[in-house]
C-alpha cells in the first residue's frame, strides 16, 4: 500500500510552483565484450527480465507507468487545435505539382546576386547553394555531368577507406551518370524542370528509392521487404529533376542517436573524424556537411534529422506530423516519425520542403492540415514581422546541457535576435520533462517493436546489432497498459505546450545537450550502448516527435573544440513558415560564426 501516485489534471497544475528536475539516465556504458555479455544476459529469461526491471525502476519508468493515476484521456496520435493563419507568407497548393510549389518558393527568397557566390569579399565561403548550382548550369560554367564525376570519385573513395566509413550504403556510378546526363541534356535544350534540376540529393536508407533496396541500416531487411517503386517524397523530388546519388548510411533501424553502425560501417563527423555524426540520419547529415550534396532526405522519430544536423553544423527541418506523405518509408505507420529535409542552408531547406510538402489522403481527412506556407523573405514587411515574434524560453531546461558552451552560444544568438530584429524573449515553464521522455520512449519503442515483431519471430532478430538488441529488450518490457499510460501523458504534455503557445510564437532551446561525442574504442566493431549520451542528445528534440510539432535546427557556431552547436526553434502545429522565417534570421546573424568542416569537397569547382 502507499505506492499509488495521483496526478492533478494538467489544467489544475500551478506552473508557478513547478520545479525543474534534471533528467539523468541511469544505464551502463557498454562496448566490446561487455556489450556482448550484457546482451547474452538479457536473453536469459529470468535474468534478462530482472535486469530490465531494475533499469526501469532506477529511471522511474515503473512508478510513472504502473503506479500513477493519470487523469487525461489517451491521445494515440498528435491532435491539433485549429491554428490562426501565419502572416507574411506565400500559400502553396497541396494539389499543385511539386515544380510549381518550388517556383513559388523561389519567389519567397531574397534576390540572388551571382557576384556574391563565393562570398570572398564580404564573408567566408561555406557551401554552394541550390541557386549557385542552378546559376552555374544555366551559364554553362558547369554541367550536372561534370559535377557527377566529382561526386562519383569521392563516393568511391569513401567506400574504400580503412576502416570503412561509408556515407552511402547503396551507390551506383552508372545510375548517377544516367540521371546527370538526362539533366545535362535538359539544360542544353533550355528546358530544365525546376531550380532543383541537376541538384544532388541523398536518400536515407529507410526511405524507398527504386531500384535500391531499403535495409534501414540492417543486414537483412531487404530480404523481407521488397522495394517496387519510389516513396512519395522521392517521387516528388524526381519530378523536379534532382539527381539521387544513392541510399545514405544510418543507425540501424533508427534506434540510436550516434550513427554507430557496425554492419555497414560508421559514418564520421566531417568536422572531426573521431567524432560521431549523430543519428539516426548520420549519412544524410555527413553528406550535406561535407559538400557532396546540397540536401538530403532523412526521417525524424526522436530527433533523427535535427540531432545529426546540429552535430554536423547544417540545417535540419522536422515538419509537422502529417505534413509530408510518409508512404514508401519503412516507418510509415508510426505516430512520432516524419520524413524531412537536411540542407546546408535555410533557403535550401525551404526549396526542398516546398517540393516535399503535401499530406497523404488519410492525413488530410483525419488531421485537417492548415495550408502549406512559406515565409515571404523578399517582402519589405518581413523585418516588421520578425519584430513582433515572441520567443519562449524555459531557462532551467535551456541550460541543462553537458557543456555551458552550448547554452552560452544559444543565449548569444537569442540576444542578437533581440538587438538586431527586435524579437522578444519571454520566460515560460514547461512541466513534466521526465514524463515527456518516458511517453516518447514507450510510444516510439512500442511502434518500432510492433513493426519488427513478425521479422523477429521469423528469426531475423538475431541478425540485429548488439545495441539494437538492448533497445528491443527494453521495448519488449512495455505492456499494453504502459502504452495507454504513455498516450495519457502525451495529451497532458500537449496541454502544457498549447498553453505556452498562447503566450509565444516559438519555443527556443539548444538542439542537443552536448556536441558530437567521441567514438569509443572498440565501438566500431561491436557497436555501443550509451544511454547517458542518448539522453543528452535527445533532451530537447523529442517533444517535436511526441506532439508532432514542427522544429528546425540552425547552426550558430562552435564550442571550444571546434564542434558545431545548433539552436532549435519549435513552432505551433503547421507553423513551418514562422520557424523558417526566424531560422533565416538566426542564420544571417550567426553566419560569421560558422566554420566549414575540415573534411569538405568542392564538387562544383567554380571560382
Amino acid at each position: 500500500m502507499g505506492k499509488k501516485r495521483v496526478m492533478l489534471p494538467a489544467k489544475e497544475v500551478d506552473i508557478a510552483i513547478v520545479k525543474y528536475q534534471p533528467i539523468n539516465i541511469s544505464a551502463p556504458h557498454l562496448t566490446g565484450l561487455a556489450l556482448k555479455l550484457f546482451v547474452w544476459l538479457l536473453e536469459v529469461p529470468l535474468i534478462g527480465s530482472i535486469i530490465v526491471s531494475v533499469m526501469k525502476k532506477r529511471n522511474n519508468y515503473t512508478q510513472l507507468l504502473r503506479n500513477t493515476e493519470i487523469p487525461e484521456n489517451p491521445m494515440f496520435r498528435p491532435e491539433f487545435q485549429p491554428q490562426a493563419p501565419e502572416i507574411g507568407v506565400a500559400v502553396l497548393d497541396e494539389n499543385e505539382k511539386p515544380v510549381f510549389r518550388v517556383e513559388k518558393a523561389l519567389g519567397c527568397l531574397c534576390s540572388y546576386d551571382p557576384s556574391q557566390r563565393c562570398h570572398e569579399d564580404s564573408r567566408p565561403f561555406l557551401y554552394w547553394t541550390i541557386r549557385d548550382f542552378a546559376y552555374s548550369y544555366r551559364n554553362k560554367l558547369a554541367t550536372p555531368s561534370s559535377v557527377a564525376e566529382h561526386v562519383i570519385a569521392i563516393a568511391e573513395e569513401y567506400n574504400n577507406k580503412k576502416p570503412p566509413m561509408p556515407l552511402l550504403v547503396f551507390f551506383s556510378a552508372e545510375e548517377v551518370r544516367k540521371q546527370a546526363a538526362a539533366s545535362t541534356q535538359r539544360f542544353e535544350e533550355g528546358k530544365p524542370l525546376s531550380i532543383l534540376d541537376g541538384i544532388f540529393v541523398a536518400i536515407k536508407d529507410d526511405i524507398d528509392c527504386y531500384p535500391f533496396p531499403s535495409k534501414s541500416g540492417t543486414s537483412w531487411l531487404h530480404n523481407t521487404r521488397e522495394v517496387k517503386k519510389d516513396a512519395v517524397c522521392v517521387s516528388r523530388l524526381r519530378s523536379c529533376g534532382v539527381i539521387i546519388i544513392g541510399k545514405a548510411n544510418m543507425h540501424e533501424l533508427g534506434m540510436g542517436t550516434t550513427g554507430n553502425n557496425p554492419i555497414h560501417g560508421t559514418t564520421r563527423n566531417p568536422h572531426s573524424l573521431d567524432r560521431y555524426t549523430g543519428g539516426s540520419s548520420s549519412g544524410p547529415a555527413a553528406l550535406v556537411a561535407s559538400g557532396l550534396c546540397s540536401a538530403a532526405l532523412g526521417t525524424d522519430g526522436g530527433g533523427s534529422v535535427r540531432i545529426p544536423s546540429s552535430l554536423c553544423g547544417i540545417v535540419g527541418l522536422k515538419t509537422t506530423y502529417g505534413r509530408i506523405d510518409m508512404n514508401g518509408s519503412v516507418c510509415d505507420c508510426g505516430t512520432v516519425e516524419v520524413v524531412s529535409p537536411l540542407a546546408a542552408t535555410v533557403e535550401d531547406a525551404m526549396i526542398v520542403y516546398a517540393a516535399l510538402a503535401g499530406s497523404s489522403f488519410n492525413d488530410r481527412i483525419s488531421l485537417r492540415p492548415s495550408p502549406i506556407c512559406l515565409p515571404d523573405l523578399s517582402a519589405t514587411s518581413s523585418f516588421d514581422i520578425l519584430r513582433s515574434v515572441k520567443l519562449g524560453k524555459y531557462s532551467e531546461w535551456f541550460n541543462d546541457v553537458f557543456s555551458t558552451d552550448i547554452s552560452i552560444k544559444c543565449e548569444d544568438a537569442l540576444n542578437q535576435l533581440s538587438e538586431i530584429y527586435g524579437c522578444s524573449t519571454i520566460e515560460i515553464v514547461l512541466p513534466e520533462q521526465h514524463e515527456m521522455q518516458v511517453a516518447h520512449a514507450v510510444s516510439i519503442g512500442s511502434e518500432s517493436l510492433c513493426a519488427l515483431n513478425p521479422d523477429c519471430e521469423d528469426g531475423w532478430g538475431t541478425e540485429l546489432s548488439l545495441d539494437t538488441q538492448v533497445n528491443l529488450a527494453f521495448f519488449r518490457s512495455f505492456s499494453a497498459a504502459d502504452y495507454v499510460a504513455a498516450q495519457r501523458l502525451r495529451r497532458r504534455i500537449m496541454y502544457y505546450y498549447e498553453e505556452a503557445f498562447k503566450k509565444v510564437d516559438i519555443i527556443v532551446t539548444p538542439t542537443t545537450g552536448m556536441t558530437a561525442p567521441k567514438i569509443s574504442s572498440g565501438a566500431l566493431k561491436t557497436g555501443e550502448s550509451n544511454l547517458e549520451v542518448t539522453g543528452y542528445l535527445m533532451r530537447f528534440v523529442l517533444v517535436g516527435n511526441l506532439l508532432g510539432l514542427p522544429a528546425i535546427s540552425v547552426p550558430i557556431g562552435h564550442d571550444k573544440e571546434g564542434l558545431p552547436i545548433g539552436l532549435q526553434l519549435i513552432g505551433r502545429p503547421w507553423g513551418e513558415a514562422t520557424i523558417l522565417r526566424v531560422a533565416s534570421a538566426v542564420e544571417e546573424i550567426c553566419y560569421g560564426s560558422r566554420k566549414r568542416p575540415s573534411t569538405f569537397y568542392d564538387i562544383l569547382k567554380v571560382k
